[in-house]
């Protein structure tokens, strides 16, 4: 899952997936509608890759989060956001842990989840890749760097 090309513009609702950058301004769909429209420079735009949420030892990303999510709820869509605070809060602490209790708000949280059900019912989580790439990194072995000597050895003789 790539979220560098999903983006969040601030007054506008839902999720905009990236399609072009314009001459003043780039070129976004809506994930839900599909519908194009243009987001300017002027506004708020936010790539959900750049997105962390506050912990108590150090931020963790959103595609973290999401991942949690997944994995809780089976891949299927989490609870509604619009359920009441303290239901809220209780499920994100399942969800995160060590989630920053007085730095992360219950719209904090009512975004993510809003954001997950987006991209669930578009069908644009998918984290078996990522499980992929991590086995492949582990598998192959790397190679390595010629040593020092090696390589003033190749050096031809002036």
């Amino acid at each position: 899952m790539d979220l560098k090309d999903i983006m969040a513009i601030a007054g506008k609702p839902g999720l905009y997936k990236f399609v072009a950058q314009g001459r003043n301004a780039i070129i976004v769909e809506q994930i839900e509608t599909g519908k194009r429209t243009s987001a300017f420079s002027h506004e708020r735009i936010n790539s959900l890759e750049e997105i962390t949420v506050f912990t108590d030892d150090e931020d963790m990303p959103l595609k973290d989060v999401f991942k949690a999510l997944h994995e809780k709820e089976d891949g299927k869509e989490s609870i509604s956001p619009k359920s009441d605070n303290n239901t809220l809060k209780e499920y994100f602490g399942e969800v995160v842990p060590d989630y920053d209790r007085e730095r992360v708000y219950v719209s904090d949280i009512k975004k993510i989840l809003g954001w997950y059900n987006i991209l669930q019912k578009a069908d644009m989580l998918s984290f078996e890749e990522e499980e992929e790439e991590k086995k492949e990194e582990t598998e192959a072995p790397k190679e390595e760097a010629p040593a020092k000597d090696e390589k003033e050895e190749k050096k031809p003789e002036e």
